[in-house]
């Protein structure tokens, strides 16, 4: 199925002469399904911190995350389809210039970024708030894509298949652990991982790269206090639930007392200021306690259709810059939403990261909506079946 806009519209055949064909529909419509339920659960979830304003942000506007958010997926669904008007010539064109662009604004937040739960991840543009991490995984996956075309016969040698690789990740992981942002550059390590072995790269430079990352995460749990702690509250969240395992623990509550079939949507009891940052990265939690087992496995084969469908797309891509790119968008989406998932359960130690779609954040839902239009760009040279 395609969705073509022209047909919508009742323009006639003659008119949409020099018009990029039609956009993959699957695509598109779960995208906005999922876009719906997350700006929906934003409301349910943000309100009664709204209406306390505990951190003085919103005036008591019981309103005003799902506002932002509503405006915010208003904008993205434009950067979607405006993004899936662009070839993917421009995305090719871009990639170097778009990276490096992102080093700088990453260069910039230790500097002059936004200081929050002690962390400086952010820039401030006005009245917004710009996250240049999410820049970055874009970055690495239009970058890597063009060095693999270019290397595409000497990927599996060291000099060509490794080190140009290597020296955009460190670059980009080293600045994320200045600010710290340990989630991103795991995901950033993770994604990067993912495109190389698309590329082509030898296996046995993976058993290498397990071997570094674990001797880093040795170093990492040794000099970095901030890490070692979210590893001992994941073994025992319940040692200190007053504490450290605070958060962890008031979740796993949220999740269980949903039962199979939740208590409705806005019915959460947990989100009345009991479960820290319910509408961001534990938004997925509410879910669980407003719409049961069933709601949250529904809205999770919904991420898995999303899933497949990208991935079926990046098969049928006809040029292989535009098979990679989305592929790793398609496995970028894959990771965040099982990290997510892992980290409101309890199968992963506690860290940042947010839920594709759902978790409120203006900038970043932007970048998001954009990275599905991509996908969308390239579902236009797939050839009609």
């Amino acid at each position: 199925m395609r969705y073509d806009g022209a047909r919508l519209t009742g323009l006639s055949d003659a008119k949409t002469v020099g018009r990029r064909p039609a956009f993959d529909g699957p695509f598109f419509t779960i995208s906005m399904l999922l876009l719906a339920a997350g700006v929906v659960m934003v409301l349910s979830a943000s309100y009664p911190r709204a209406w306390y304003d505990p951190a003085h942000v919103t005036g008591g506007n019981a309103v005003y995350y799902f506002v932002r958010q509503l405006v915010f997926a208003l904008l993205g669904v434009g950067a979607m389809l405006l993004a899936s008007r662009l070839p993917m010539a421009f995305y090719r064109r871009i990639a170097f210039p778009f990276l490096f662009g992102t080093v700088f604004l990453l260069m910039l937040v230790p500097v002059i970024g936004v200081k929050a739960n002690g962390s400086r991840r952010w820039l401030g543009i006005g009245g917004l708030t710009l996250q240049p991490s999410e820049l970055a995984k874009l970055a690495v996956i239009l970058s890597f894509a063009v060095l693999i075309c270019r290397f595409r016969g000497r990927m599996r040698s060291f000099r060509w298949g490794i080190l140009p690789f290597a020296g955009i990740l460190g670059v980009l992981v080293g600045l994320l652990v200045l600010e710290p942002h340990f989630s991103a550059s795991v995901i950033l390590l993770a994604i990067g991982a993912v495109m190389l072995f698309l590329g082509g790269v030898r296996l046995g430079w993976f058993a290498g790269a397990f071997g570094a990352a674990g001797a880093g995460l040795a170093v990492l749990l040794t000099f970095f206090p901030y890490a070692s702690s979210r590893v001992n509250t994941w073994r025992d969240p319940f040692s200190d639930t007053s504490d450290r395992g605070y958060q962890i623990v008031q979740s796993l509550y949220t999740i269980g007392s949903g039962g199979l079939s939740g208590l409705g949507l806005g019915g959460s009891r947990q989100k009345f200021l009991y479960l820290p940052e319910e509408h961001n990265d534990f938004i997925f939690s509410v879910v669980c306690e407003e719409l049961g087992f069933i709601g949250a496995a529904l809205i999770l084969c919904l991420f898995a259709l999303l899933i497949l469908r990208g991935f079926w797309i990046a098969f049928h891509c006809r040029g292989r810059f535009s098979f990679l790119v989305v592929a790793g968008i398609t496995s970028l989406l894959a990771i965040q939403v099982f990290l997510n998932v892992a980290v409101v359960t309890n199968l992963v130690p506690c860290t940042g990261i947010s839920l594709p779609l759902f978790s409120y954040g203006g900038t970043a839902l932007l970048i998001q909506l954009f990275e599905l239009g991509i996908v969308l760009s390239a579902s236009r040279d797939i050839p009609e079946h």
